[in-house]
C-alpha cells in the first residue's frame, strides 16, 4: 500500500476498501473493516460511531503495524535519497554476503546485517524519494534482514532467526521484489528443516518456488527443487529426494550463468552447491553411497571462498563414509576439517554428532580412539 492509500484510510476519505484489502485488514488486525471504522457501502455517510472506532484504532495500534504503514519519510525531511544511496547499500550488502561465506554464523554477522537494515529504513524516514527508489529501499532492508536471518540459523540461533524472518517478509512484500521474497521463503524452509519440522519446512519453500521469479529463472527453480530435496530428505523419502535433484539439475542445465542475478545468489549457487545439497538429502534419507558420491563432485568443484561451505560439506562426506563402515577414511576425512573451522556452531555440532556415531559403532576401536584424542586437543586449542 502506498502512502496515500493508508493516509485515506485513517481520515476516512476511502470509507470501503476493497475486498482483498478488508481481507487482509481482518487477518492482521483480527476485527472487522466496520470495527476499524470503515463504512459498508450503501450506508449513506460517516457516523459520529465510526470517528470514534477509527481514532480508537488508531491509538491502539500506535506502535505497530500502523506505524510501519504510514512512516512518512517528508516529516524531518533530511534531503533527497536516489540511486547513489540505493547502490552505496547494494555494496554494503555485497560485504555482508562475502563475511558470511568466510565465516557464517557469527553473532557479528547478525548484528551488522541489522544495523544496514535500519540504515535503510531511516533513509525511508528522512528522505524524500521517487516511488521507485522507496521500493528499492525496502528491497535493501530485506536483503539485509534475510541476511541476519540466515547468519542466525547457521550459527544455530533460532528464536532469532525466527523473529528476523517475520521482519524481513514483511519488508520484502513491500518492497514489490520476488527475487528477495524467494530468500527469505526459501531460508524459512532451511530454517524449519533445521528445526526438523518438515512439514512446515516443505510449506515454506513451495512458498519461494511459486513466486514469479521462480517460474521463469531456472537457477531460482532449481536452488529451490534442490533445497526441496534436501527437506525430503529429512522424511526419508528416497524417491522424491532423487526426483527433486533430477529437477534441479534440469534447471541448472538450462540457466543461462550470464544473466544479471542478485549478488546473493551468484556468489554461492552453482553445481558445487546443488551437489551439497543432494548431499544433506541423500545424507538425512541413509543413502550413504549417494551421498559420498554429491560429496565428492562438491568439493571439486566448491570456490575457495567458501570456507564455512567446505567445511561442512567435508564433515557430511565422513558422516557418509562412516554410514559404509569405512572407519578410517571416515576419521581421515573428519580430520582435514581446518582446525579453525571448529569454532563455527554447525560445524562444531556435527563433528560433535559424527563422534557420537563413530563410537556408538566401533566405541574403544583404533579409529574412535584417534578420533577422540584428535577432537580433545582441537577443540582445547581453538576454545
Amino acid at each position: 500500500m502506498s502512502e496515500r492509500t493508508v493516509h485515506n484510510w485513517l481520515t476516512g476519505a476511502t470509507r470501503w476498501p476493497p475486498v482483498k484489502i478488508r481481507l487482509a485488514l481482518r487477518a492482521v488486525f483480527a476485527c472487522t473493516p466496520e470495527d476499524l471504522g470503515f463504512v459498508p457501502t450503501g450506508r449513506a455517510r460517516t457516523t459520529p460511531e465510526d470517528d470514534v472506532r477509527r481514532r480508537d484504532f488508531i491509538a491502539a495500534a500506535g506502535g505497530a503495524a500502523v506505524t510501519v504503514l504510514t512512516s512518512s519519510p517528508a516529516v524531518a525531511s533530511s534531503g533527497r535519497i536516489g540511486v547513489g544511496d540505493v547502490r552505496r547499500l547494494q555494496a554494503r550488502f555485497a560485504e555482508v554476503i562475502v563475511s558470511d561465506h568466510r565465516h557464517g554464523g557469527r553473532l557479528s554477522i547478525e548484528t551488522r546485517a541489522t544495523a544496514l537494515a535500519e540504515e535503510a529504513l531511516d533513509l525511508q524516514k528522512n528522505g524524500t524519494a521517487t516511488q521507485r527508489v522507496r521500493a528499492q529501499l525496502y528491497e535493501c532492508a530485506a536483503s539485509f534482514m534475510s541476511s541476519a536471518m540466515w547468519a542466525a540459523i547457521d550459527g544455530r540461533r533460532f528464536d532469532a532467526a525466527l523473529e528476523h524472518h517475520q521482519k524481513a517478509a514483511t519488508l520484502a512484500a513491500m518492497s514489490g521484489d520476488s527475487g528477495i521474497q524467494f530468500r527469505i521463503w526459501s531460508h524459512a524452509g532451511s530454517l524449519y528443516r533445521h528445526l526438523g519440522q518438515a512439514g512446515d519446512a516443505l510449506a515454506a519453500n513451495e512458498v519461494a518456488r511459486s513466486l514469479p521469479i521462480a517460474r521463469r529463472d531456472p537457477l531460482f527453480a532449481s536452488l529451490g527443487h534442490a533445497r526441496h530435496a534436501a527437506i525430503h530428505g529429512l522424511t526419508g523419502d528416497s524417491n522424491a529426494v532423487r526426483r527433486s535433484i533430477g529437477h534441479a539439475q534440469d534447471a541448472l542445465n538450462r540457466a543461462d550463468l550470464d544473466v544479471s542475478r542478485p549478488v546473493w545468489i551468484t556468489a554461492f549457487y552453482d553445481q558445487s552447491e546443488l551437489d551439497s545439497l543432494a548431499l544433506a538429502a541423500h545424507l538425512a534419507a541413509g543413502n550413504w553411497e549417494d551421498a559420498e558420491a554429491h560429496a565428492h563432485r562438491s568439493i571439486a568443484q566448491r570456490r575457495d571462498t567458501m570456507q564455512r561451505s567446505r567445511a561442512i560439506t567435508t564433515v557430511r562426506l565422513a558422516r557418509a563414509q562412516l554410514g559404509q563402515g569405512d572407519l578410517e577414511p571416515a576419521v581421515a576425512t573428519a580430520m582435514s576439517v581446518p582446525a579453525e573451522d571448529f569454532a563455527h556452531p554447525r560445524v562444531t555440532r556435527m563433528l560433535a554428532a559424527f563422534g557420537t556415531s563413530l563410537h556408538e559403532l566401533a566405541g574403544g576401536s583404533g579409529p574412535d580412539r584417534t578420533w577422540s584424542a584428535y577432537a580433545h586437543n582441537s577443540w582445547r586449542t581453538t576454545a
